[in-house]
């Protein structure tokens, strides 16, 4: 990564900012004489220096170890870690944040060396986590991460928990928690997980109220800053936060849609994913991705306009593959095609998506192409119905609204109708009236 493309990450006026180095081991090979890191480790540092923009510092300069795998203890070698410790005083920096998750080990040794406080990208993820917590649930799952993360790194207790100091990497719900032992840790741990499990019931009868009003659901899914919430306020008309932030959207928010064929449905804007995402993170907001485990559909947003759009649309498709939920039906939008720069990522995911959706969500262009290619998919869903029913029948009333009426015949005592209905409807139609032509035709 070029010093300009660093800066332009960072993209903020230095003043008391805190000033960070960020380093990475690359595996792809021996360094060669003048060679930077390989496309990878490239992207893997761009998206770090965004991180650490987010949570309000400037990276100041960068450091890459081409070797084939990490150091069992300095992650880097001691002899690149003591070059740091120089670059620090050179470049008045105040914090080293490697690229991938360190060690207790690793971390202390580092520390030792490099005479600064050390993080690791996890560290960082977590930092912007606790900032975006805006609910109960989405704060009582971030001081889940930090702690699973910070009880094998309690060495000596107090010493370790000195070094954390100020700045990122520090903050959050769990705070003045932290600064205790393991044994109330541990506890403070499965106390969280308890209310995790309430948080994860209360979901459940919720989701189980939705079935119960056939209203099916659709899961915005997509890397972090693919223009999810945006999407979501197009379709809804809604207020989602929207900022140029990677993860402005933390605790998932739900709306209800009417397609253009009156249908209605509920859709649900959730967190983004992300590169080497930290299995604390996975596992503590194991509640809030079930969102996307349960929905009926998913719409997968891609930021086209990416020079990784395609690397961030893997990314996005092996978390779902570890959600279990990587075969559910699924529209892929290529988003943000007003930009110059989507002309690629659009090429290019085009031929390797099957029948992506090019759209922007800021213009509203692609709207249309994308209403009915969810139609499409709920579609499927549908079960046609021949029922008679009495004109004061509730279930008429849900017909009239949610379903697609075919054929329909007013007669004495009732209506004589052929429909398309949600499944659930269809059987309760067919369990009330089933000597009359109630059910499936």
């Amino acid at each position: 990564m070029s010093e300009k493309e660093l800066f332009k990450a960072s993209n903020r006026p230095d003043g008391d900012l805190e000033r960070v180095i960020i380093a990475a081991v690359d595996p792809s090979g021996p360094m060669e004489s003048g060679a930077g890191a390989s496309f990878d480790e490239d992207e893997s540092l761009l998206e770090l220096a965004e991180l650490i923009r987010t949570v309000d510092g400037a990276v100041v300069g960068q450091v890459v170890q081409k070797r084939k795998k990490p150091d069992p203890t300095y992650y880097i070698g001691s002899g690149k870690a003591e070059e740091i410790s120089v670059m620090c005083d050179g470049l008045d920096a105040d914090t080293v944040v490697f690229d991938d998750e360190l060690t207790p080990g690793q971390h202390a040794k580092l520390e030792e060396v490099i005479g600064r406080k050390v993080i690791d990208r996890t560290q960082v993820i977590l930092d912007i986590f606790a900032r975006r917590a805006s609910t109960a649930e989405g704060k009582l799952q971030v001081e889940l991460a930090q702690l699973e993360y910070l009880l094998p790194r309690l060495v000596g207790s107090r010493e370790a928990l000195s070094r954390l100091g100020g700045g990122i990497g520090t903050r959050g719900p769990g705070e003045t928690k932290l600064e205790t032992d393991r044994r109330v840790i541990r506890r403070r741990i499965s106390d969280i997980k308890n209310k995790i499990e309430q948080v994860k019931s209360r979901r459940q009868i919720q989701r189980g109220r939705r079935r119960a009003n056939e209203l099916p659901v659709a899961s915005l899914v997509g890397y972090t800053n693919a223009g999810k919430s945006s999407l979501m306020n197009l379709l809804t008309g809604s207020s989602v936060l929207v900022e140029d932030k990677l993860f402005a959207t933390l605790d998932p928010t739900t709306r209800k849609l009417e397609l253009p064929n009156k249908q209605e449905m509920l859709v649900t804007d959730t967190v983004g994913f992300i590169r080497k995402i930290p299995h604390h993170l996975i596992v503590a907001f194991r509640a809030t991705l079930e969102e996307t485990i349960e929905a009926d559909m998913l719409i997968h947003v891609v930021d086209a306009s990416s020079g990784f759009a395609q690397e961030q649309y893997d990314s996005v498709m092996e978390v779902l593959a570890d959600l279990g939920a990587k075969d559910k039906p699924m529209v892929t939008v290529l988003n943000k095609s007003d930009r110059p720069d989507s002309a690629e990522g659009i090429l290019k995911l085009s031929s390797a998506v099957p029948n992506p959706v090019v759209m922007s969500a800021l213009t509203g262009e692609g709207l249309d192409r994308l209403m009915a290619e969810v139609m499409k998919v709920l579609s499927k869903r549908l079960v046609r119905i021949e029922a008679f029913m009495p004109y004061d029948e509730p279930m008429l009333r849900e017909v009239e609204a949610h379903g697609d009426i075919i054929l329909r015949d007013y007669v004495e005592n009732g209506v004589k109708l052929v429909a398309e209905v949600e499944s659930v409807l269809a059987a309760r139609i067919a369990a009330k009236y089933p000597k009359n032509g109630g059910g499936r035709a």
